[in-house]
């Protein structure tokens, strides 16, 4: 039994030699909320033992920047960010850096604060920063994302009041949820890539022309481009580094083609944007764009994340997960997208990966586009798996075949 400093000693390390895969002589970013310095710290301290050359810790506050958005007088620098503070990570991916994003939700964050100071805001930032996103979302470097409770967030998710008991509970889920409290974690890790890597496999060998969901809410079509890959799990960078980006991960994904969305679809789980929820919301889709949307709550959140660009108008990701897999069977609501969306089947609104579409990763935002990969500033995954998913694959040819059944697997052994 491992006392609880060995098991964020284990954490660590997996997040710096599976999740990222440093690698000696390697720059490394980590970003981390300053509530969780202290991991933080230990995550720095497990990279340069890696043999990581310097490591470059970008901190963020909560707090900070609730207190920014109430209270500056000027809505218009909102507008605005630093281009500094983008060139230097440009710089850096250009140099070959690792990003460890340490995520540490507030789920009820921004409740007060004005939607459209979030939403400019964050479109501030986003576009500042496309140019790095490029490096992330095409694989150029080496990236992961791993969670870290708050205070906040594990007294959400728990249900008990903001103690160190329900950080103590929410410490626990994850490192369950992260197979740290198996005899090797590493070695877990290692089992269960190959079992996603089977699954991803099966996917790519079937070559479904669209994706037909069914639920309470749901009746969708999705088409696939005619040269998607499926993937899963791990990942490789420009040097053919293998690398981990989500910790947890339960998926297996692919692109949609751009206009081939049609139908309605329900979310099953609240979706947590820039610390705001939004719950109980659905889109219909025609033609791939977003015609229609409605949410019991965040409407007004849902609406600026649409109103993003473009490109917010579509969807950029297709993900397949069990309801019956380890974060699902907890039974719990985390709040959280890296935790629900590997609990649940998902899309994403934005952005497509462009290494799920095949030689995606060296193309341009146009010839992206032209094979069907839509482009974005976002990248948002929304949770829509129940047990009462079921989901068809459908050939060239019309004939049908049953991937999902009872929100599980009904297709590839």
């Amino acid at each position: 039994m491992r006392t609880f400093a060995e098991s964020q000693e284990k954490y660590a390390e997996l997040i710096v030699k599976v999740g990222a895969n440093i690698q000696a002589g390697q720059q490394v970013i980590v970003e981390s909320n300053v509530a969780n310095a202290d991991f933080a710290r230990l995550v720095v301290k497990t990279a340069y033992k890696a043999g990581a050359r310097d490591v470059h810790v970008e901190w963020t506050d909560d707090e900070m920047k609730l207190i920014k958005l109430l209270h500056a007088p000027d809505d218009d620098v909102f507008k605005e960010y630093p281009l500094w503070k983008a060139k230097g990570y440009e710089e850096m991916a250009e140099a070959g850096a690792a990003l460890i994003q340490l995520y540490a939700p507030n789920p009820d964050l921004l409740k007060d604060a004005d939607p459209e100071r979030v939403a400019n805001d964050n479109k501030a930032r986003l576009t500042a920063m496309r140019t790095f996103r490029k490096y992330v979302m095409n694989d150029k470097i080496s990236w992961t994302i791993a969670a870290v409770p708050t205070v906040s967030w594990a007294a959400k998710v728990t249900g008990e009041a903001e103690s160190a008991k329900s950080m103590e509970r929410m410490w626990e889920l994850i490192f369950k949820l992260t197979r740290i409290d198996a005899e090797e974690p590493i070695d877990a890790w290692k089992e269960h890539i190959r079992q996603l890597k089977r699954r991803e496999a099966v996917l790519n060998e079937a070559r479904f022309k669209k994706l037909h969901y069914r639920a309470p809410g749901t009746d969708l079509t999705i088409e696939l481009p005619e040269k998607h890959i499926w993937m899963c799990a791990e990942s490789r960078n420009e040097q053919g580094v293998p690398f981990v980006p989500n910790l947890p991960t339960e998926e297996v994904f692919t692109l949609p083609a751009r206009e081939g969305v049609n139908g309605m679809v329900a979310s099953t789980k609240p979706l947590n944007y820039n610390g705001a929820l939004i719950e109980n919301f659905s889109l219909s889709f025609k033609q791939g764009r977003i015609v229609d949307f409605h949410a019991e709550k965040g409407y007004e959140t849902l609406k600026k994340l649409i109103e993003t660009d473009d490109g917010a108008h579509y969807l950029g990701e297709v993900a397949l997960v069990p309801h019956d897999s380890p974060i699902s069977n907890t039974n719990l609501i985390f709040f959280n997208t890296l935790f629900d969306e590997n609990a649940s089947c998902h899309l994403a609104i934005g952005r497509a990966y462009p290494p799920t579409l095949e030689g995606g990763s060296k193309m341009s935002d146009d010839e992206l586009e032209k094979h069907g990969a839509n482009q974005s500033l976002v990248h948002v995954d929304f949770m829509i798996g129940a047990k009462n998913l079921e989901i068809d694959g459908i050939n060239a040819d019309g004939s049908i075949v049953p991937v999902f059944r009872n929100g599980n697997w009904a297709f590839g052994g």
